[in-house]
């Protein structure tokens, strides 16, 4: 079998070159500057939230619907804001990055109603408002 080289070479050569100008451009996301302690604290409810995503699309896969609705509204919904802590750091994040906060809860607790209705392209959709709500928020806001 013979495989022609040209297209994969181009495709490698795209992806360098599309890497090195996203990796050259000025970073302009607005600095939210933290106390050491809070920035961390918040850094590890992000790597959580990020870690219960994959679960929850773990569970998706394997047709547990169920589950992913009760690990969504436990660490991303509108009930895991006192386990994130969020009310200690409202004040000292802009008003706009609670709002997007609050966006991608809300959007979990929809999720989670919408994934205990068994209709899996329905969640699927639906998980789909949590994880713009953190894009959002990354795009525009970052902490070091």
């Amino acid at each position: 079998m013979t495989i022609k080289t040209g297209p994969i070479l181009l495709g490698i050569t795209l992806c360098l070159g599309l890497n090195a100008s996203v990796m050259s451009q000025e970073d302009n996301r607005q600095l939210v500057k933290l106390p050491d302690m809070m920035r961390d604290h918040q850094l590890a409810n992000m790597r959580d939230h990020l870690k219960t995503l994959d679960e929850i699309l773990l569970d998706m896969g394997n047709g547990e619907l169920d589950k992913a609705s009760e690990i969504a509204e436990a660490r991303l919904g509108m009930s895991s804001l006192g386990l994130h802590g969020a009310s200690h750091i409202a004040k000292f994040i802009p008003k706009e990055m609670g709002v997007l906060g609050t966006n991608m809860h809300k959007a979990a607790s929809r999720f989670a109603l919408k994934a205990q209705e068994g209709d899996a392209l329905a969640a699927y959709k639906s998980l789909q408002e949590v994880t713009a709500a953190c894009v959002a928020c990354h795009n525009a806001y970052r902490t070091r």
